[in-house]
């Protein structure tokens, strides 16, 4: 019983508890509330005051941006204003300028119109005095044609032919003033570069022969080389294109042909039968086959190296091939590829002097000669096929046009060309570098004399120095002085069109007078 008293009793203090513990937590909770509601008024109430604020100052600043705006806005107004009012007064001052121009233009007008009124009266007056002056000339022409015997076409024309006459003898003496002085100034830097250039390039000159000599050691081999009925004689003929001449001539075989490199293939032949001691005819093809294919590739070798020697580079192979053939040609004797090298060697220095392209010369002179060597015949002048091969093969222009030129073939374009031209004429002039057939020297000798003899006035023409120079006498009677410098002029333009020579001709005309009296 107790215990649950006890039981009852806790039970009912802690519903008490509860109770109480809800009534106060009621209390506190109203508290909180208006303690919150309390701080939410004063909140608000701030909240609204700082608005008003805001609001007073917006619309401060609103009032100012306006006064701001209006204030720009009357100023652009007066600014438009004012550039309207500067436009107006432009356009009444141009107003009054174009109507004191027009009126200006209304006075000149009537000016000019009168003015046109006087210039038609006053060509009136012109063309009628322009009638009576020809009448005048008319009859005066007419009183003189009566007076000479002339008629005036006549008359004219002998005062257009003295004229004519007068005027070439005058423009030859200026010519030749210019020339002279042209010598003067340049002639001795010419000479000088010339000089150097020549005594810096040192060279020795052989003579190059229609005819090879092959040497053997007895007149047994002679024999075998001959064969049954001359067998290997007629083989080798046939095979190599070469004359074969036996002879008396101890241990000796001379080979002739005008072709240098059948000559070579076929000395070689000779040599290599002769050393390996069978010759007969199938042998012998089979030895020149071989010797001919070595030449080739010895023609190839030479041209490569000539090259190299030289600095050239970037040749086509076939312009190598073709200077490697030139070692087996000659000009007037003169090897072909020496000369070649000698031409090119000289355009170099002398380029070197002039300030020009060095390597361009050297390339122009070593080919300016290779249209000598073409496989077959051709009727091209050697320097225009030589030009045409220079083209095909991608040389410059420069180049081709040297070539082409070196003999005045075709005019000259570039400075290298007459460079190339005067190297060719000093190598080919060296003394003992070219040799002449007789027949054709005293033709070339005979063709300069009658070409000189062909002018009106000549009295004798005479070709002296190897026909380096050509001395015209003329008679005094039908030839003056400044006839004589046209003269010199006349024949020396002839011979450059009609004859073809080295070097250069050099044409003295001399005219002389004679007084003579005797005293007694």
């Amino acid at each position: 019983m107790e215990i649950l008293f006890v039981v009852g009793g806790i039970v009912i203090g802690a519903a008490i508890g509860f109770v109480i513990a809800k009534y106060l937590e009621k209390n506190h909770a109203s508290s909180i509330l208006q303690s919150a509601k309390n701080e939410a008024k004063t909140t608000l109430r701030d909240a609204k005051n700082e608005g008003e604020a805001i609001k007073k100052e917006k619309i401060l600043q609103a009032k100012e941006k306006f006064i701001e705006l209006k204030s720009e806005h009357e100023q652009v107004i007066l600014a438009r204003d004012k550039k309207i009012a500067e436009a107006e007064k432009r356009t009444r001052d141009k107003e009054s300028q174009i109507s004191n121009e027009l009126s200006r233009a209304k006075k000149a007008a009537d000016e000019s119109e009168k003015k046109i009124k006087e210039y038609d009266q006053k060509l009136e007056l012109i063309e009628r005095k322009q009638e009576e002056v020809e009448k005048l000339h008319r009859a005066q022409v007419e009183q003189l044609e009566a007076i000479s015997g002339l008629t005036a076409e006549e008359a004219k024309n002998q005062i257009i032919e003295s004229l004519k006459t007068e005027a070439k003898a005058d423009a030859m003496a200026h010519i030749q003033d210019t020339i002279e002085e042209a010598k003067l100034t340049a002639q001795q830097e010419a000479k000088k570069i010339i000089i150097n250039t020549i005594q810096r390039v040192g060279t020795e000159e052989a003579v190059e022969n229609c005819v090879s000599v092959f040497n053997i050691e007895s007149d047994d081999v002679k024999g075998r080389i001959i064969g049954r009925e001359g067998r290997n004689i007629r083989a080798i003929e046939a095979a190599t294109g070469v004359e074969i001449i036996v002879d008396d001539t101890p241990e000796a075989i001379i080979l002739s042909c005008f072709d240098p490199v059948r000559r070579e293939v076929a000395r070689l032949s000779l040599h290599r039968l002769v050393t390996d001691g069978r010759i007969h005819p199938a042998r012998i093809e089979e030895v020149v086959a071989k010797t001919t294919k070595q030449i080739e590739e010895e023609i190839i070798e030479i041209g490569k190296r000539t090259v190299i020697d030289l600095g050239i580079h970037g040749l086509h192979p076939e312009l190598i091939k073709i200077v490697g053939r030139m070692k087996y040609r000659s000009s007037y004797g003169q090897n072909l590829l020496q000369h070649s090298r000698e031409v090119a060697k000289l355009c170099g220095l002398m380029a070197a002097e002039l300030g020009l392209n060095v390597k361009l010369a050297k390339r122009a002179g070593l080919l300016h000669d290779i249209g000598k060597v073409p496989e077959t015949e051709t009727e091209l002048p050697h320097a225009i096929l030589g030009m045409q091969w220079a083209e095909k093969y991608g040389e410059k222009p420069e180049v081709c046009n040297a070539i082409g030129a070196h003999h005045d073939e075709i005019e000259m374009t570039t400075l290298i060309a007459p460079i190339i031209q005067v190297c060719d004429a000093i190598s080919g002039a060296r003394p003992g570098a070219r040799r002449q057939v007789l027949d054709s020297y005293i033709q070339r000798l005979k063709d300069l004399e009658s070409i000189a003899n062909e002018f009106n006035g000549v009295k004798n023409a005479y070709a002296i120095q190897a026909g380096r120079e050509l001395r015209v006498i003329v008679e005094s009677e039908k030839v003056t002085d400044d006839m004589a410098a046209t003269l010199s002029f006349d024949i020396s333009q002839k011979i450059q069109t009609e004859m073809t020579y080295p070097g250069q001709v050099k044409i003295t005309v001399i005219r002389e007078t004679r007084a003579i009296n005797i005293a007694k």
